[in-house]
């Protein structure tokens, strides 16, 4: 991500105009307002995710943002914004709605039309811009500045992905970048969809996407049940065991083999873990749902090309080396 401003590297007097200065040369005219005189303290970073620009803001200024119809006619970008609060809170106000976002909720505006942002105290933000054509749902005019639940659903999906998403954007490769471009834009628009209770309006693709990412979360959570099955996944998701694996087989998978490869890649990270040197190899493997030993050793070896105890010891001496 490049740095765009930080405030201790520009003479207090001139924070403010330069912290304008970049919002707007970024985005387009904005106004913004600080109570009393008080230095502007914060930082603004920016980077890109294919087409949707990942933006980060920390400041410890209570402020506020304006976009009004005059601004509007001076031009700026055609943009869907999503706003995650990593720290702090924040009111985001449009179309006579305001949301109040606390750490860990977010919510849409649309930068094409009027709206207020306000910083009451520190803020830690991941700023994500969307252009308008990523957007299938015609209804987000009626879900701006609405605060989009995090506890179920898409948005419980959403929220770790974005912050992950502004925490890591520079190491993504460019087409993987594009990849999970979609995957954002998607869970977004399938999470503001829930909220309007207008999923079946979502393109088939896009509502199959965000089904397959609800099953991935499910079979983590319950990797260390022996239990897990297609059956099993399938009745949690209210699917017939044909369309569970017409699912998968879009990925070029099946459902079993997916359990199998994450079992195996959780347990492969655990024997690489050094806090679980005295861990048996056994214990591990049941750990995550593979409590058969001699079994586990089969699929470890099929998967990895050496026993688990063996790699275990490789990783183990390559730390010693290092």
């Amino acid at each position: 991500m490049a740095v765009l401003i930080r405030t201790g590297d520009v003479p207090a007097s001139r924070r403010l105009e330069q912290w304008r200065s970049v919002v707007c040369d970024t985005l387009g005219p904005l106004d913004m307002r600080i109570e009393g005189d008080v230095p502007l303290e914060g930082q603004i970073d920016a980077g890109q995710l294919g087409p949707v620009g990942v933006g980060k803001v920390w400041t410890s200024t209570p402020h506020s943002v304006h976009r009004t119809h005059g601004l509007i006619r001076g031009g700026g970008s055609e943009l869907y914004r999503v706003v995650l609060v990593m720290s702090g809170e924040m009111v985001v106000t449009q179309d006579e709605r305001e949301a109040r976002l606390r750490q860990g909720q977010f919510a849409i505006y649309d930068f094409a039309r009027p709206y207020d942002l306000a910083y009451t105290s520190a803020v830690h933000l991941a700023v994500f811009s969307l252009p308008r054509e990523m957007m299938h749902i015609d209804s987000i005019a009626r879900l701006t500045a609405v605060p989009i639940s995090t506890d179920d659903g898409a948005g419980a999906l959403a929220a770790p992905l974005l912050r992950r998403v502004a925490t890591d954007v520079e190491s993504y490769q460019p087409a993987s970048a594009a990849r999970l471009s979609t995957v954002v834009t998607d869970l977004i628009g399938t999470a503001v969809a829930e909220r309007a209770d207008l999923l079946p309006a979502l393109p088939e693709e896009t509502q199959a996407r965000m089904l397959r990412l609800r099953i991935h979360a499910f079979i983590d959570e319950h990797l260390g049940d022996p239990a897990l099955d297609p059956g099993l996944v399938a009745a949690a998701h209210h699917l017939s065991l044909r369309h569970l694996h017409r699912l998968f087989a879009a990925e070029n998978t099946s459902v079993a083999a997916w359990i199998r490869h994450r079992r195996l890649e959780r347990s492969r990270r655990d024997l690489a873990d050094p806090d679980l040197h005295a861990t048996s190899v056994s214990t591990i493997g049941a750990r995550w749902g593979l409590p058969d030993s001699a079994h586990f050793s089969r699929l470890f070896r099929q998967a990895y090309g050496m026993p688990p105890s063996e790699y275990r010891r490789s990783r183990f001496m390559a730390r010693i080396v290092k």
